[in-house]
């Protein structure tokens, strides 16, 4: 492989030459001192680092523990949760390796780089993909929850992973512009326009597998709410289609404003837009892009109830904890060894009551009634 060799350079080829030498070749100076907009955008970034990791532990952590999450969507959600989480890991390691530290890379840390941060978000968008048509089969086999074995559900999410690795794979293991520099990409110097090009048109085609899923979902949810009116109320069929419309709305409008700029930006560095100064708004686009990986969890997870009380539980256990260990007070009262027995028996009781629910609603949701099973399981999942 043509990258950090020693001696003379391949004929053809620029495999001794420096991370510098590309980003000079490619008109893309790297700076000596940070700029205003470099301080910025790393402040910005790191920011948002630091809400997807917390957001996506949270998240993880909660479908973990409940065991009510324990069914093919919610492992779904928690292997999103885990790609948004490494989306988050990786940007901060770019973070910490742009700038005026870019020049310290040597060729094969420069691919790395770029490399964690094209599986991680190809990852995410695989992962989105993947909720989309697990939540059409649901909905079109008239199921409250997919009937996928966990062997089925692994494979699927081993698969994620593999396709997700290989996109991050590809530039390292020769799609790149070692050996052919009229064909280096603008906004990432080693990379081949060609790649670029073919990476953003794979994520567009994604996105639009993704709006005609949910749109077929809408469509026929909308079609059986029409009879669901004629034996339930108009405002249970007017719920549902409300609820529907929103949770689309959300999902293809987050797709759109945090993808489309970067989507489109790549397009024009790979088609060679000279005139379009695409490295005035990369790394803001990129940011951009790495904020879905925060709306996901958002999206996905805190439109559920049951999800947000899970959450909620968490984050008093960690009070509690750090109240205790650090000597701070907590809002968490601890009593007598008979109050915590009758705190224990209180639990045991809403536990009970809790599952109780849950197989009611269940049985509730397995009417045979097709309008009324619909209206289950949506308001189940929204």
């Amino acid at each position: 492989m043509c990258m950090d060799i020693d001696g003379n350079d391949e004929p053809g080829c620029y495999c001794n030459r420096s991370v510098d030498f590309f980003y000079n070749e490619s008109g893309k100076l790297i700076s000596t001192v940070w700029r205003t907009k470099d301080l910025v955008v790393v402040g910005l970034g790191l920011t948002v680092c630091v809400v997807v990791i917390l957001a996506n532990v949270l998240v993880m952590a909660a479908i973990f523990i409940n065991r009510r999450f324990h069914y093919p969507i919610y492992y779904l959600l928690g292997n999103l949760a885990a790609a948004d989480l490494f989306a988050g890991l990786s940007y901060l390691y770019l973070m910490f390796h742009t700038g005026p530290w870019t020049s310290k890379l040597s060729k094969g840390g420069w691919f790395i780089r770029q490399g964690l941060i094209d599986t991680s978000l190809t990852a995410s968008v695989v992962n989105l993909l993947a909720v989309a048509v697990e939540r059409h089969q649901t909905i079109f086999t008239m199921q409250l929850h997919s009937k996928m074995t966990n062997r089925r559900v692994m494979l699927l999410i081993l698969g994620i992973w593999v396709v997700a690795v290989i996109m991050g794979l590809i530039p390292t293991l020769g799609w790149n512009c070692l050996c052919d520099l009229s064909g280096c990409s603008v906004m990432a110097p080693m990379y081949s326009r060609s790649y670029l090009v073919f990476w953003a048109v794979l994520n567009l085609v994604t996105f639009s597998i993704m709006v005609v899923v949910y749109l077929r979902i809408f469509l026929y949810v909308r079609h059986k709410s029409r009879s669901m009116s004629q034996h339930t109320t108009q405002r249970k069929h007017k719920e549902t289609v409300v609820s529907l419309m929103k949770t689309v709305t959300m999902i293809l409008g987050a797709f759109v404003i945090c993808w489309t700029p970067g989507l489109v930006v790549l397009l024009l560095d790979g088609l060679k837009c000279t005139a379009c100064s695409v490295l005035k708004v990369e790394k803001f686009v990129l940011v951009l892009a790495e904020c879905n990986s925060v709306v996901n969890p958002i999206i996905y997870s805190l439109r559920d109830e049951e999800m947000l009380t899970t959450f909620k539980r968490i984050l008093c256990c960690l009070c509690r904890r750090g109240g205790s260990q650090t000597g701070i007070p907590s809002s968490v009262r601890f009593g007598t060894l008979k109050q915590e027995e009758t705190d224990k028996v209180e639990e045991t009781r809403q536990s009970t009551e809790a599952h109780q629910d849950v197989h009611f609603t269940e049985s509730t949701c397995s009417v045979t009634d097709t309008a009324r099973h619909l209206y289950c399981t949506f308001t189940a999942f929204h």
